[in-house]
């Protein structure tokens, strides 16, 4: 599967971590940044290329980390048709696909460690939408709010 991973600096070392670990499983990952942990960047570009890389299909799905998770899902949300949330269990991680179709896993790289960022990343990417009647008209309703904007 391809899967993007981008991160602000206070996600940096997560996403390093993850990204080594998606390709040991044989995934295609793109790394869509930043480089290091000590320049200050903002997290709402890096959310903005997770969801373009969705968009356009560079990507089946993405992994998205700041130091809480919050702003990333905040701002990768603001894109239409763009399912993001932050998860630290794996519960939610894979509801959130067969539920609500989520596109982009959102990590706190502040807020969890490396085993179970591995785990929740998993539980992801191995979810796939039921696409049972109820989850598909609840959908359909979101989607009819990204109209409203």
């Amino acid at each position: 599967m391809k899967i993007s991973i981008a991160s602000d600096h206070a996600g940096f070392e997560l996403k390093k971590k993850i990204s080594e670990f998606l390709a040991s499983k044989g995934h295609t990952v793109i790394d869509l940044g930043t480089d290091n942990s000590t320049k200050s960047v903002d997290y709402p570009d890096f959310a903005q290329k997770a969801a373009k890389s969705i968009l356009n299909k560079d990507a089946q799905k993405a992994v998205l980390i700041c130091g809480s998770g919050v702003g990333a899902s905040v701002a990768a949300n603001k894109f239409n048709g763009i399912r993001a949330a932050i998860c630290h269990d794996t519960y939610s991680a894979r509801q959130g696909v067969e539920h609500d179709d989520m596109n982009i896993l959102c990590l706190g790289g502040r807020i969890i460690g490396e085993e179970l960022a591995k785990e929740l990343v998993l539980a992801f990417i191995n979810a796939s939408f039921s696409g049972e009647e109820r989850h598909k008209r609840r959908l359909g309703k979101i989607k009819n709010f990204e109209q409203m904007r």
